[in-house]
């Protein structure tokens, strides 16, 4: 079994070392969000190690490829060259100084959340938990997932007896955990990356400038909010307000239909005016990674306190039926 040489930094030793583009990033999940994330530190000169289970995709990317079609193979290429590499070992990741997780958050059967991915991955960051390390979370998840589901798990699971860092505590055996929501939008050549700022919540103050430093050195801007259930609030707020209005605008539309009224024609007069509305357009329905699914975690979650959260689910009620009507009306002509 190959040695990798442990970190065990102080925090102010990972916080120099990110500000002078000494830190080594390691990025679990390879998909695609952590890809683009991998090449915006590689293009600021980090030493970047992608993490994936899937073998295909580490020896696509070790080989110059690359299987996402917005991503050139001159662009691994590039960042190889800066020292971007893939790896299935996960025994690499004490050499890390900040581990990012991008890993999926899909819906089970019964439209509830499957955090599997989540768990399984941090189980096996745990055992190479080093001293000084900032672990962020980036996929979408209900409030309470970073600090309920992954810190436990990575306490119990490190051998050096490591816990996270808590308060103003600043002690030697801990590292730090955040939660930075995802903000990817595939297809969007209008918005440069750089230039979506990047919300940040830290499970005390000194990982929230840990991880603002981190991410400050890809992005224009980083918003800290007070805690990671803050942070993991503010995606799915984000969704669900999209997929709240793609439900309204569909159901004005079946109505327009009856009423023998053009919904587009509203849309586009409506949108003349200049404050209190954004356009919102009627479709067949919703797909994607994000608006399909992310309300639900929220809907779940709200269980637990005895709330029931009716605009998300009269929105994916509405939203759901969309195919059916299109089907319908298809069959009809």
């Amino acid at each position: 079994m190959t040695n990798h040489a442990a970190v065990n930094r102080s925090p102010d030793q990972t916080k120099n070392r990110i500000q002078q583009r000494q830190a080594r990033i390691g990025i679990i999940g390879l998909g695609y969000v952590g890809l683009p994330l991998a090449l915006l530190f590689s293009e600021q000169k980090f030493a970047v190690t992608g993490f994936d289970i899937d073998q295909r995709k580490v020896d696509t990317l070790n080989q110059g490829g690359s299987y996402i079609y917005r991503i050139t193979a001159e662009e691994i290429r590039v960042a190889q060259s800066q020292g971007f590499c893939a790896t299935s070992d996960y025994a690499k990741l004490v050499e890390m100084d900040a581990v990012i997780i991008c890993v999926p958050t899909p819906l089970n059967q019964y439209h509830e959340p499957d955090l599997s991915f989540i768990t399984d991955t941090t189980h096996a960051i745990a055992p190479h938990l080093q001293s000084g390390q900032l672990i962020v979370l980036e996929s979408t998840t209900y409030p309470g997932t970073t600090e309920e589901v992954m810190v436990p798990i990575l306490e119990k699971g490190n051998k050096s007896g490591l816990k996270a860092a808590r308060g103003t505590s600043t002690g030697e055996k801990e590292f730090f955990v955040a939660f930075s929501p995802e903000r990817e939008d595939p297809g969007n050549t209008t918005v440069a990356r750089p230039d979506i700022p990047k919300v940040v919540g830290g499970v005390n103050p000194q990982a929230s400038e840990l991880a603002c430093a981190l991410y400050g050195s890809i992005f224009h801007r980083t918003v800290p909010v007070s805690s990671p259930a803050a942070a993991e609030m503010t995606k799915l707020l984000e969704n669900i307000y999209r997929c709240v209005n793609i439900a309204l605008v569909n159901e004005l539309k079946l109505l327009c239909l009856r009423m023998g009224i053009d919904i587009w024609e509203v849309i586009e007069a409506a949108s003349t005016k200049p404050f209190g509305f954004h356009p919102f357009y009627p479709g067949p329905g919703l797909g994607g990674h994000c608006i399909p699914v992310d309300p639900f975690y929220l809907s779940w979650k709200a269980k637990e306190w005895d709330f029931r959260t009716r605009f998300i689910e009269l929105a994916g009620e509405i939203n759901t039926n969309m195919p059916y009507h299109v089907m319908a009306s298809v069959a009809r002509r």
